[in-house]
């Protein structure tokens, strides 16, 4: 099936590209953004080159230093690291080709527009899926030839090792994910905050105006950010959920006809079968008119493609599975299997439609910041900040309720499985978060290029959909987080060799309340990092305007260049302190402290980062959609009001607070969860109660802790 997305995504990368890409001031600024995108990505790869060969060199000796390791993790690692930089390539890639084609298709109509920008976010979705599939796949394939060549059969060390194998390509895959979404929004953000605060406040021109400095650094970014970077991080999100109901499969006791396997093969056959109701649900995204609701057309493709997963799961499972199984001495059937698939296809979809609610114009919410705009900015700043908050208990509730329910009905693979399922359809889930970004570009370039009101009015249509389905995405992404969180958690106590979490004791206790305060300083140092990175972007901006005269009357270029290289430079500086900090502090806790510990230390990050992701994407995409809803007119106090007007004044400032929100800290959250969860996997081996044992007690014999059905711990003396 990642064949099969391949080929679907090569066909459309081919039909996009055969678009016509407009006039030549058109394909000049389109070859501007995207020649400062590829600047970037160099820029970044550079870095990260360095930090995966020397993490695969240290991830390859420690493979040496315990039984239930191998060198051969530096392997995986480096391929899931390359794979998931090509993600993000790929899609980045064809958002510069489809931004200035969706530009020229705008003015012939809404329906040709939403076409070209929802087929250049579907290659990035299929792309995305069908590498994921191939690269995990294969690395499977060729470790259960190296490690486990009887299946099942040969379990112990053999497959503890192939697992850890698996969860090296899932580090590598979530580590790049990390520095590019970190990277990429910082840079991002710091040149929107800079076109803002300066082209419109002050100068009272247009974000987008070709006289604005910091213009094509602001297009540029929403490539790298929410393109690259978003693509990068839905490959390591893929790879971590099928990863984990993988590690959990292997420990479920069966008797199938594939040697034991079927509960390991089961999420990717999943995945498979995602991809397929995928292209399906693509095929339906369209509208028949003018007035046509995009929306409609995105959700219609979106739920189509949910139903058929939910399905088309249920022959797979009662197929690959037996009646009987058993996990941890927890027992349930294959039917409680599909249930808790079913349970998983219910909190995605709710996950989405709660958080479209919370951030879509014309909503109570965003109607409450449209209205607080009125009497000021620190009014507006307020209604966000509430928005946000308000906008966590529904989704947890959710969350909550689902993993009660998948839990009950098989366990912790039941939770596992239900993460699967729901993220089955991440190339549609991708393809219509990536049409936005496509879709900014497309307006700004029109902006710029100076073209009627209503090609820009057509790409506006389509850019405050896509703010509410970026929104939704990042909902969906949090939620199957700490779902997948979940099981990694409970895959790290297995190997780890605990067979519980007492927060009762004082050690514990204290890691789950520094596991807290972690998405916090992560978030800061990410804030922190635009708002530096956005006071340089405002002095130059300033500058031009001051030093370069007829910059305003359209007789000078700007410096746009100038503008690209500050985001550039910020960005790569500013990415690696927040990620060091996600990969270097389970590591600290573990060795210092030991598993337990570890252990709620993952918790505390599991919780706080779900409630902070969610609240910062919630108010950020609510933010901006109160801004464009005075973009279009709105009835305020009784009085419609439009850009320019001082409520529209004040919603650009909440606007601006907001973006390090949804697209930079925001959406770092899930894989913060999700790559600490997978560092204390990989590191479980060397911290275990075993091997602490063998190391500490030289002079007896070596002790094994064994953990019964019950999940007691058994001491037996070897």
């Amino acid at each position: 099936m990642g064949v099969v997305a391949i080929i679907v995504m090569m066909l459309k990368s081919v039909w996009v590209s055969k678009q016509a890409a407009g006039d030549a001031k058109m394909q000049e600024l389109a070859k501007y953004i995207a020649d400062g995108a590829m600047a970037f990505l160099k820029a970044e790869w550079k870095v990260l080159s360095y930090f995966a060969i020397i993490t695969a060199i240290l991830l390859g000796y420690s493979g040496t230093l315990v039984e239930d390791s191998s060198p051969i993790i530096a392997v995986s690692f480096l391929i899931g690291a390359i794979l998931s930089a090509f993600a993000g390539y790929l899609g980045m890639n064809i958002a510069t080709k489809a931004n200035v084609r969706t530009t020229e298709a705008a003015r012939t109509s809404l329906q040709q527009a939403l076409k070209v920008s929802f087929n250049g976010g579907s290659v990035m979705g299929l792309g995305v899926a069908g590498l994921a599939i191939i690269g995990l796949g294969s690395v499977f394939i060729v470790l259960l030839y190296i490690f486990v060549p009887e299946g099942v059969a040969a379990t112990g060390v053999e497959m503890k090792t192939a697992i850890e194998v698996l969860a090296g390509f899932s580090l590598g895959a979530e580590s790049i994910a990390l520095f590019a979404r970190v990277g990429g929004g910082i840079y991002t953000k710091a040149a929107d905050v800079g076109a803002d605060l300066v082209g419109k406040v002050e100068a009272g021109i247009p974000e987008d105006d070709i006289r604005n400095p910091a213009t094509i650094a602001d297009n540029v970014g929403d490539n790298v950010g929410d393109v690259a970077g978003m693509g990068a991080d839905l490959f390591g999100s893929y790879v971590a959920t099928i990863l984990a109901t993988m590690v959990l499969g292997q420990e479920i006791t069966s008797n199938d006809a594939f040697g034991g396997m079927a509960p390991m093969l089961l999420p990717m056959l999943i995945a498979g079968v995602g991809i397929i109701a995928s292209i399906i649900g693509m095929m339906l995204v369209r509208i028949s008119s003018e007035d046509g609701s995009v929306q409609k057309a995105l959700n219609l493709g979106n739920w189509s493609s949910i139903i058929i997963v939910v399905i088309a799961s249920y022959p797979l499972v009662t197929y690959l599975l037996p009646e009987n199984l058993s996990i941890r001495g927890f027992d349930f059937t294959s039917m409680d299997v599909f249930y808790a698939i079913v349970v998983g296809s219910i909190v995605g979809a709710l996950m989405s439609i709660i958080t479209e609610y919370y951030t879509a114009m014309g909503k109570r919410p965003v109607n409450s910041i449209v209205q607080q705009s009125a009497t000021g900015h620190a009014t507006n700043i307020i209604g966000g900040l509430a928005v946000g908050m308000e906008s966590t208990v529904l989704p947890i509730l959710v969350l909550a309720a689902g993993i009660y329910g998948s839990h009950y009905f098989a366990g912790l693979y039941g939770v596992a499985i239900a993460a699967a399922g729901m993220m089955a359809t991440t190339a549609m889930q991708l393809a219509i978060d990536a049409f936005g970004p496509i879709a900014d570009n497309a307006g700004g370039i029109a902006e710029m290029s100076e073209l009627p009101k209503e090609v820009r009015g057509r790409t506006d249509i389509l850019d405050a959909v896509g703010n509410t389905t970026a929104a939704s995405g990042k909902g969906f992404a949090i939620a199957s987080a700490a779902l997948t969180a979940l099981a990694l958690f409970a895959a790290f106590v297995g190997v780890a060799g605990i067979d519980s979490i007492d927060i009762y004791k004082a050690d514990v206790l204290a890691g789950l309340f520094v596991g807290g305060m972690i998405p916090y300083i992560f978030s800061s140092l990410a804030i922190a990092a635009v708002g530096r990175a956005a006071m340089e972007m405002v002095k130059e901006v300033r500058r031009q305007f001051k030093e370069i005269p007829g910059i305003m009357e359209y007789k000078a270029k700007p410096e746009y260049d100038k503008c690209v290289d500050i985001s550039t430079k910020a960005s790569i500086r500013e990415m690696v302190l927040p990620g060091l900090i996600a990969l270097i502090s389970p590591l600290i806790v573990g060795f210092t402290f030991g598993p337990e510990v570890l252990g709620g230390f993952l918790a505390g990050i599991t919780v706080s980062g779900v409630l902070m992701g969610i609240f910062q994407n919630n108010a950020g995409g609510a933010w901006d959609n109160a801004k464009k809803s005075f973009e279009t007119g709105v009835m305020v106090d009784g009085k419609m009001e439009y850009k320019g007007s001082a409520p529209h004044e004040a919603s650009v400032t909440g606007d601006t607070v907001g973006d390090p929100f949804k697209d930079t800290s925001g959406p770092s959250m899930n894989i913060l969860i999700k790559l600490t969860s997978i560092v204390a996997l990989i590191i479980a081996p060397h911290i275990s109660v075993k091997s602490h044992d063998m190391h500490s007690k030289n002079t007896q014999p070596p002790i094994e802790i064994i953990v019964d059905s019950n999940l007691n711990e058994v001491a037996k003396s070897n």
